[in-house]
């Protein structure tokens, strides 16, 4: 049965490619830290364009990418049936990539695309975007005890609009996710749970109308370091100490679709059917080629999200030649 749901999900969104294409544009500038998998190097494609723009014809989309936050405004948005944050920071600062900040109006002109009907995807580090009351100034490496707190409607409106905020991730490991609709366009083939190595977030400041995909299973994070030699690193599982909460999800704004997760840290994810298959699904539910029930089920799957983990520093990357189990 899960194999003819699959095939059936694949033959929906297929049946669109012969229709005109459907125009995401792809947005990466990272006015914090950047990822690799969107690093342009040399005047090359980054490792996700290139995936992409593989992608993309497969599934009737096309992408335009692009990292100059200056272009935004009304009518440069009105192109696009869809956009595709994979940044950091603040965006309305040049920040630590140097690329082209967004003016304020051009962040509002993109709020408003959205709940006027354009569809979002957001991929890992969009969650790690327009932090409330962060700047590029303040966003720096260290402890922030101040995102350690539900806000509410005092939420930055781009992280309302997204349906959370990453607090804190600890140590790149195997995690275990529940799935809760195997309904949801990508999601069929994948039972009631599964297990990817990944750098998972701890988030906060969820929207209560949120229509949760996958649950992060916190009593499954496990030391990925078990049987290392030299290096158990201290608070590798702080960030999880907490019930299970959401890691991926869909919502309205508005009359705009958004598709969230938290996925997508790792170069190999992004070539990894897993990923590409609930990917594909979000982009695909998105721009409206592919319609879902997205009825809030938050208070159902995950009714103690709002309790947080105890406070701890950044997570440090992992030392020259160790390897984290389960790496392929």
């Amino acid at each position: 049965m899960k194999s003819l749901l699959f095939i059936s999900f694949f033959a929906a969104v297929s049946a669109v490619v012969a229709a005109p294409a459907k125009k995401i544009l792809f947005f990466s500038k990272c006015s914090n830290f950047e990822h690799s998998v969107v690093r342009e190097r040399g005047g090359q494609p980054s490792w996700v364009q290139q995936v992409l723009s593989e992608l993309g014809p497969k599934h009737g989309l096309a992408f335009t990418f692009s990292k100059d936050g200056s272009k935004f405004s009304p009518e440069y948005l009105a192109q696009f049936d869809a956009f595709f944050f994979y940044t950091s920071g603040d965006l309305l600062s040049p920040g630590k990539d140097g690329n082209p900040p967004m003016a304020a109006a051009g962040k509002q002109a993109l709020l408003d695309a959205i709940a006027g009907g354009k569809g979002f995807i957001g991929a890992h580090s969009a969650a790690d975007t327009f932090h409330t009351d962060e700047t590029a100034e303040t966003n720096t490496n260290q402890p922030r005890t101040w995102r350690y707190q539900n806000r509410g409607d005092k939420t930055d409106p781009y992280l309302r609009m997204l349906g959370g905020e990453l607090i804190i991730h600890g140590t790149q490991q195997v995690g275990r996710v529940l799935v809760t609709d195997s309904k949801f366009p990508g999601f069929a083939a994948r039972g009631a749970s599964f297990e990817l190595l990944e750098e998972w977030y701890s988030m906060v400041n969820f929207a209560p109308d949120l229509h949760v995909l996958l649950v992060q299973d916190t009593a499954a994070m496990k030391d990925p370091f078990a049987g290392t030699k030299d290096w158990p690193p201290a608070g590798w599982d702080t960030p999880y100490q907490r019930p299970p909460y959401p890691s991926t999800w869909a919502r309205m704004h508005g009359k705009g679709r958004v598709f969230y997760t938290s996925m997508g840290h790792r170069e190999d994810n992004w070539l990894n059917p897993v990923f590409q298959e609930i990917l594909v699904g979000g982009m695909a539910w998105a721009v409206r080629n592919i319609d879902a029930d997205v009825t809030p089920n938050l208070a159902q799957v995950a009714p103690r999200a709002s309790e947080l983990p105890p406070v701890s520093g950044p997570v440090g990357g992992l030392p020259k030649g160790v390897t984290v189990p389960g790496a392929k």
